[in-house]
């Protein structure tokens, strides 16, 4: 059993010697280690502030680029409603002065055919007189053929011409 339980000095420089480590440590380690543990402590929160603070920085990029992507998009709904309207407006002005030159061709083709009408009608005229002059020729010599009735005739045109 004596091997089991130390002798009262063992147990004296055991002890002395804990105390001067514990001493030593407490002087020369302690303090280092302390302040090691303080550093990283602080590098860690200076860290996750970081992070934190990234992560806000993001959702504020986020929120920004949400915003410039939707300005974006109402822009280009802008440009092409702008586009349609302008396409609208060219296609209406466009077919207006279609319309217009159909309507002046259409006006100058009436114009052309009542001058052609006119000029047919003069020409028809003109023959139809012509017509009525010869028949009225063939008529009178074929009447008056006698120097009676030519003088009578005669007569009655200079009245008719008194007359009128």
């Amino acid at each position: 059993m004596d091997l089991l339980l130390p002798e009262s000095g063992l147990i004296f420089w055991q002890g002395l010697i804990f105390l001067v480590l514990f001493i030593l440590l407490l002087t020369l380690a302690w303090k280092p280690i302390i302040s090691s543990l303080k550093e990283r402590e602080q590098s860690i929160q200076s860290a996750l502030d970081a992070a934190e603070k990234a992560k806000i920085e993001m959702a504020s990029l986020k929120s920004d680029n949400e915003k410039l992507l939707k300005e974006a998009r109402e822009e280009r709904d802008k440009i092409l409603r702008e586009a349609r309207e302008a396409a609208n407006r060219f296609h209406d002005e466009a077919q207006a002065a279609a319309k217009k030159n159909a309507d002046r061709i259409i006006e100058d083709a009436k114009a052309v055919i009542q001058t052609e009408k006119a000029a047919a009608l003069r020409d028809v005229k003109a023959q139809v007189a012509m017509f009525s002059l010869n028949i009225a020729e063939k008529l009178i010599k074929k009447n008056l053929s006698d120097d009676k009735a030519q003088k009578e005739l005669t007569d009655a045109f200079i009245k008719d011409l008194k007359l009128n």
